[in-house]
């Protein structure tokens, strides 16, 4: 005997869209997302395992979209999970931290690691790429400039944002682009 369940009423209006985070361990991924989604800042560090996820609303026009975040842990140790959620994907945030040379050197690697999971038949080129130059409060310890990490997103034809995940400074003006 089946149940009889209501089917639910598709208002065209509900769009869904998949984002994910890369960058080093420890460049503020986490706390990117949770001052974008949670409007608060966490000062204590603790490592993503795996994958964390967050979600929430945004309006544009007369459109509901519901923005769908995965977190992906940077440590390669989770290779194996991240290799999981590269598909599909129509927004990447590549974070680095403006105080840490090796994280910004490490973001061809990043792109390298989502092209190879995504195979022969993955198409990179409509998925949307924000590189965030995070950590900006901390600007007495900074080691790559801003012309140099903006150089090289526009070389690859990508938004190029400074953010601060401390302060809220470039968070939102990233997610909405």
């Amino acid at each position: 005997m089946e149940a009889n369940i209501p089917k639910r009423k598709e208002s065209g209006k509900s769009l869904r869209i998949k984002v994910i985070s890369m960058g080093n361990a420890e460049v503020g991924k986490s706390c990117i997302i949770k001052r974008y989604c949670e409007k608060r800042f966490v000062s204590k560090y603790l490592a993503t395992i795996g994958i964390d996820y967050g979600v929430t609303k945004v309006q544009v026009r007369d459109r509901e979209i519901k923005v769908n975040i995965f977190d992906m842990a940077g440590h390669p140790f989770f290779y194996e999970v991240r290799n999981e959620f590269y598909k599909d994907t129509q927004g990447v945030i590549l974070v680095y931290d403006v105080g840490q040379k090796d994280s910004f050197d490490a973001l061809d690697a990043w792109l390298a690691e989502m092209k190879q999971d995504l195979g022969p038949h993955g198409n990179m080129e409509n998925i949307v790429f924000a590189v965030c130059a995070n950590k900006i409060d901390c600007a007495k310890h900074r080691c790559v400039d801003e012309s140099e990490g903006r150089l090289w997103a526009e070389s690859k034809g990508f938004l190029y944002f400074e953010t601060s995940a401390q302060t809220g400074e470039g968070i939102s003006e990233m997610f909405q682009r």
